[in-house]
């Protein structure tokens, strides 16, 4: 494949393994649009920023039009943009916490997929490469809600393939091990404390008297 003159959108290209890929990939030759919720910054003459939400059906689908607008296709996608959480036992994140990473790690995919498959489908060809992660396929106690959304993009990603690839779209699933990035500064910090309840609480006697006098707590 001859990739000069190629477009090539990333997200989550602000910093980390995004940022790393949009450079190369503009070293390679493709003109590459990064995105970030902050959008453009000083400072990164190799690729353009713009602004996204993947979280976001309006935010996707400006910035997909915006570079449709300006270029007249897309040739690569990077779906790139996530977060985690500080390691921590699953029920110390609430459902509102849940949530919140599936709907950036993998809706967030979704999302851009759904917008930029069309404009792909009409040129017959176009890839996309989705960031998901060795806790994939390999889960990690104490990292739960995040090993489930990497598991939910390889999924997703592997029957994507399938069913695009005779349209001239592939989708490829990278599942990176632990690499030293900012990534790992920004982790959102669980919400939800352990719930604390008595040691006695199975004991239908204690249950049906409703007291809590001489209970010990856990």
């Amino acid at each position: 494949m001859n990739i000069n003159g190629s477009f090539a959108l990333v997200t989550g290209a602000s910093s980390g393994i995004g940022e790393a890929t949009a450079l190369r990939l503009a070293q390679a030759g493709y003109k590459v649009y990064g995105t970030s919720r902050r959008g453009a910054r000083l400072g990164q003459p190799s690729f353009e920023m713009l602004s996204l939400d993947v979280t976001s059906d309006e935010s996707v689908e400006a910035a997909v039009n915006e570079v449709i607008r300006l270029e007249g296709r897309i040739d690569l996608l990077v779906n790139n943009a996530g977060f985690g959480v500080t390691p921590a036992a699953a029920e110390e994140s609430s459902l509102d916490q849940a949530r919140a990473i599936f709907d950036t790690n993998f809706f967030g995919i979704t999302r851009m997929t759904r917008a930029v498959v069309p404009h792909m489908r009409q040129q017959r060809r176009g890839r996309i490469i989705n960031i998901g992660s060795v806790l994939g396929f390999l889960p990690m106690p104490y990292m739960a809600l995040y090993s489930a959304t990497k598991h939910a993009v390889a999924g997703y990603s592997e029957a994507l393939d399938h069913e695009l690839r005779t349209m001239g779209i592939r989708v490829s699933l990278v599942e990176p091990a632990y690499i030293n990035t900012p990534f790992v500064a920004n982790l959102m910090k669980p919400d939800a404390p352990p719930r604390r309840v008595p040691r006695d609480s199975h004991r239908c006697g204690a249950a049906r008297e409703g007291g809590t006098r001489g209970r010990r707590w856990a």
